[in-house]
This record gives structure tokens, sequence and C-alpha cells, in this order.
């Protein structure tokens, strides 16, 4: 077994990451821009500021680097390429998407074909950026 590549780990989660804001971006300011403004409406908030673009970001970027790092764990077990890098991506995705995300709506209600989209739109998102970080990902 040889040891993990901290660099190609921080390189490939550092891309994975890139993927997923991107990713995040699209989806909620392109996609769902009219019902997240409807929702702040409705619960009387502010769209979210830059302090928290800036905090979401850099989570995701993490998010990236775990994955990655999840993979390159995983991928002793399970072997090396994408079906191990999204084996990582659906772990961090059910942490992420699935589990937050319903504690989340339910507590905000957000209409469930909403719910749907964004649970379905993070598995693709995740999938895409963990395949790609893997990619980049050698071991040491």
């Amino acid at each position: 077994m040889k040891k993990i590549n901290h660099r190609r780990v921080l390189l490939g989660g550092l891309i994975a990451g890139v993927v997923m804001n991107v990713g995040e971006y699209l989806l909620n300011e392109v996609v769902l821009v009219w019902q997240m403004e409807e929702t702040f409406r409705r619960l009387g908030m502010p769209r979210p500021g830059a302090n928290f673009i800036a905090l979401a970001v850099f989570l995701t970027l993490l998010l990236g680097i775990v994955i990655v790092l999840l993979y390159a764990m995983l991928r002793h077990r399970l072997g090396p390429g994408p079906r191990t890098a999204i084996v990582a991506a659906l772990i961090v995705w059910f942490c992420v998407y699935v589990y937050a995300g319903i504690l989340s709506g339910a507590l905000l209600a957000i209409p469930v074909h909403l719910l749907v989209l964004g649970i379905v739109w993070g598995l693709v998102e995740y999938s895409f950026g963990a395949v790609l970080g893997a990619w980049v990902y050698k071991e040491a």
C-alpha cells in the first residue's frame, strides 16, 4: 500500500471544489434564482451577502479536498477509477445534500420539487467534481 500523495489530494480537491462551486453558482444564481428570491422574501431575509458567499466558496473548496482525500483512502479497498470517485462523492453528497438539505428544507418549508431538484443537482455536481479530482490524483 502506497502513501497518500497530499499534494495531489490538494490539487485534485481544489479542482473538484471549483467544479462544485461552479455548479452551486449555476444552481442558485441561474436555475433557482427566482425561487431563491421568493424564499428569502417569504422568510423576511435579505439575500446572502459577500461574507456568506466567501464562506460558502471556501467550504465548497474544502469539501472538494475532502472528497479527493476520501477517494485516496477508498482506492486501496475499491481500486482506482471513476467508480471509487463516485462512491467518495456519494458519501459526502449524502451528508451535505440529503441529510442537511432535507432538514433545512423542512425547517424553511422549501417545496418538495425544489428540494428534489437541488438534491439531484448536487449528486451530478459532486460526482462530476469527484471524477475530475480523482483523475488528477496519483499516489506518492
